[in-house]
Formats: structure tokens, C-alpha cells, sequence
């Protein structure tokens, strides 16, 4: 475990939780329960950067060349990672469904995990964090105030919680940058 970083992972996603709560009730408090959609995009973003850069196998030849298959082993690392944070998140910034409460954020842990997995198995963990970065600050920037539509399938992270479309695109995204990372593991990086 410690060889994966999973301890310095689980520090950084406590800190995470912990802010976004602080930042959540404090935007609540000044003004309504919509003015937390910075925190809905931005927590989860952070969640997947960090999963995203802790999937990186210092000694990943040594991976290659077991006798045993790793995909189990990268599943449940990824999973043992995943569920805590979105029930973290969730439980820190609790709230309705149509008021960018704990639905919302649970979907986009997965849906930006799955990316930043999905970036790991393809660019390298080192980098998983670039690719749902730069699409959730065009989304953030492009999407429409207000929820529904076309717009709650292509702008899901800034969609209120009960929006099917951005929970299809969401799950899709896990399972997809999931199953890829379960099955090739983090790229080699050179360096």
C-alpha cells in the first residue's frame, strides 16, 4: 500500500473533504444552496487528481512481470480509493438533489475518477489530472446557468444531482476509465 502512495492519497483526499465541507457551508451560509456549484465541480476535480496521481506504479516492470494478474489488485486499489471519497464528499455537503447537494457530488467523483483513471491508463498518472481539468474549467466557463437539456448530458459536472443524462455520461466515464485502468494499469512513464 504504501508503495502505491495509498497513504498519502487518503491524506490528501481528507484535506479535500474537508475544505469542500468549510467551503460549502460557507457559500450556503452567505448566500443560497445554488451558489455551491463551484464547490459540486471543483472537490471532485481535486478527488480525481489526486486518485488520478496516486495510481502511479513506481515499479511498474515488477507489475508486468508477476505471475499473478493485476487487474484485480488495480481494481480494488481504484475502488478502495473511489467510494470512500464520493461518501466523504457526500456526507460534506449534504443537501437536495435539485440544490446541488450529495447526489451531485457523488456523480462527479465518479465521473472525473473515471477520466482521471481512464488519463492514467493512456497519458500516464502522473498527467491524469490534466484531462478533466481542462474539461471542467470549459464547462464551468461554457455552460448554460441553468440545468437541463442538451446541456445536462456535455456540462454534467455543473448539473443539479436528479439530471439523468449527466449520470449516464457520469457512470459511463467510471466504468469505462475503470475497467481500462483495471486492465493496463498506469502507463510507463519514462524519467
Amino acid at each position: 500500500m504504501r508503495s502505491r502512495g495509498l497513504p498519502r492519497t487518503a491524506a490528501t483526499l481528507t484535506c479535500i473533504v474537508l475544505l469542500a465541507a468549510w467551503a460549502a457551508d460557507r457559500l450556503e451560509d452567505r448566500f443560497d444552496p445554488s451558489a455551491r456549484v463551484p464547490v459540486l465541480v471543483l472537490a471532485p476535480l481535486l478527488v480525481s487528481a489526486a486518485i488520478g496521481t496516486g495510481l502511479y506504479a513506481a515499479a511498474d516492470e515488477l507489475d508486468r512481470t508477476a505471475v499473478l494478474r493485476w487487474w484485480p489488485r488495480r481494481l480494488l486499489h481504484l475502488l478502495a480509493l473511489t467510494v470512500p471519497a464520493a461518501a466523504a464528499l457526500a456526507l460534506a455537503v449534504p443537501g437536495h438533489p435539485e440544490t446541488f447537494g450529495a447526489p451531485g457530488m457523488i456523480r462527479n467523483v465518479l465521473g472525473a475518477t473515471g477520466v482521471a483513471a481512464a488519463s492514467a491508463a493512456l497519458i500516464g498518472a502522473r498527467l491524469s489530472w490534466l484531462p478533466m481539468t481542462v474539461y471542467s474549467s470549459a464547462v464551468y466557463l461554457a455552460a448554460p446557468r441553468t440545468p437541463g437539456g442538451a446541456a445536462s448530458v456535455w456540462a454534467w459536472p455543473m448539473q443539479p444531482g436528479p439530471q439523468a443524462g449527466a449520470w449516464v455520461v457520469a457512470l459511463l466515464a467510471y466504468v469505462a476509465g475503470t475497467a481500462l485502468f483495471a486492465v493496463r494499469g498506469a502507463r510507463r512513464e519514462r524519467g
